[in-house]
């Protein structure tokens, strides 16, 4: 059953009859509804009536709906206004420009401006890379989309998915102190992409793509890291493999098992799959089995599409062939980037003891996850509201922090994996359990553990 959650936050003005009972009324009426109150305040007040504000959380839209019919069939009772606190946040946007220098006089605008900019920009004329340390670059990222692969809603276009383009630059700035901008294109052209992206770098000191849709995504992101000098991200792939192996590894700990002998599982073969599935074999994995929606991958039955056939080559040594819950039997680590409710219960109890249960599919994981802990002895998932959340943002405002700190013109696998380790190395053995593999997203040391470990392969 779903519970009521921050994404439907509302805020009802209600007028009620003036009593003693006024606020205890409509506050008992909405939790009755099954909302969660979390705050009430008196607006107005007269002889006769008494206008409350009541913010709540609800379930989803319909039940918002439902709550605001409850209030209205009470007697006397007339809800005056319903307010999305979502909407609100994004009203105007969530980002803006700020200036980090003054301009308060004729002195400061002839430096900032004209004439004294002049100087400036002859002297990036004679050595191009001064603009790194004179403009903007050290510390911009392009967060680069076509819109069609966004969260789970799928080929939305560019405007439908600046609202999460602009959330990501926020928490760039949020956690990483980067400052990042939506970069949405009114294109799906795997070459009109790459050619504008190049065209827009000589602002930015990287470009994280976010959101594009597979295959094509491969294609954009190495090109783009072969013909720019500054690191390209696609953190659809990358960010969720970083986060996922610093679970593992922590995961690992807790049923006391060895990386290279597990027996690993993967559900999805996309962007996030192939990006996981080399980033473990380059920490050390060796029996992993992955599968796409035609069953396992296997050298005997490649594809023609290059991301595929490098999974079949380089995993399945034992040429598995049946289906993923039968691959399940036995089986270690199982790590879900696919779709919701591909197994069950019973499936994960057929894997081997103190099984790790990664299912990340959003928002309905592959498993349910209170079925799968009954028996395995780790679970994570995407979502907040259970334990152990497999969160990019644990991973990408440290990375470029990292990266535009030491002005990296690319991204190796061995960043990846160091980043992964340093936000494994978070939670001290003090700490770790079960419930808790993985760093909470607030924690102020996570970044900054990221940043050091990129700094440390970037300037070697």
């Amino acid at each position: 059953m779903a519970l009521p959650s921050p994404s439907y936050t509302i805020t009802l003005r209600v007028e009620v009859p003036a009593s003693q009972r006024a606020t205890s009324t409509v506050v008992g009426a909405v939790a009755d509804a099954g909302a969660a109150v979390t705050a009430v305040d008196i607006a107005h007040s007269t002889h006769d009536a008494v206008v409350v504000d009541v913010t709540c959380d609800a379930v989803d839209g319909d039940h918002s709906d439902r709550i605001v019919a409850t209030l209205d069939a009470l007697p006397g009772v007339r809800v005056l206004k319903v307010s999305d606190s979502t909407f609100l946040m994004h009203l105007g946007g969530k980002i803006e420009v700020s200036t980090k220098s003054p301009i308060r006089n004729r002195r400061d605008l002839s430096r900032a401006y004209t004439p004294g900019v002049a100087r400036v920009c002859e002297a990036i004329a004679r050595r191009p890379e001064d603009a790194r340390h004179l403009t903007i670059k050290r510390n911009t990222v392009a967060v680069v989309t076509d819109g069609t692969a966004v969260l789970g809603l799928g080929d939305i276009g560019p405007a439908a998915a600046l609202p999460v383009m602009e959330g990501k630059a926020a928490l760039f700035k949020e956690f990483g102190g980067v400052d990042a901008w939506p970069v949405c294109l009114d294109t799906t052209d795997t070459e009109e992409i790459i050619r504008t992206v190049k065209a827009l770098a000589p602002v930015y000191g990287g470009v994280n793509l976010e959101d594009i849709a597979a295959p094509r995504c491969f294609e954009i992101e190495a090109r783009l890291r072969a013909e720019l000098d500054i690191p390209v991200f696609h953190d659809d792939q990358h960010g969720t493999a970083i986060v996922v192996l610093a679970a593992l590894v922590n995961a690992l700990k807790v049923v006391d098992k060895k990386l290279p002998e597990v027996r690993i599982v993967v559900s999805g073969v996309g962007a996030a799959g192939n990006a996981i599935i080399r980033l473990l074999k380059a920490q050390g994995a060796q029996h992993v089995v992955a599968f796409g929606r035609s069953g396992a991958l296997r050298a005997g039955s490649l594809s023609g599409d290059p991301h595929r056939d490098w999974i079949a080559q380089h995993t399945n040594t034992e040429g598995f062939s049946g289906s993923l819950a039968d691959g399940l039997r036995g089986a270690d680590v199982f790590i879900g980037v696919s779709a919701g409710n591909v197994l069950t219960g019973r499936d994960v109890a057929t894997m081997a003891q103190d099984a790790i249960v990664l299912a990340l599919a959003n928002p309905t994981p592959e498993v349910d996850p209170v079925a799968a802990s009954e028996t395995a002895a780790v679970v994570a998932t995407g979502r907040s509201d259970y334990p152990n959340q497999i969160n990019n943002v644990l991973a990408f405002p440290g990375l470029f922090r990292g990266l535009l700190d030491t002005g990296a013109k690319e991204i190796t696998t061995e960043m990846l994996r160091v980043a992964a380790v340093a936000i494994a190395d978070v939670v001290g053995e003090d700490e770790l359990n079960s419930a808790f593999i993985i760093p909470g997203v607030f924690d102020p040391r996570v970044a900054e553990a990221v940043a050091g470990a990129v700094r440390s392969v970037s300037e070697k």
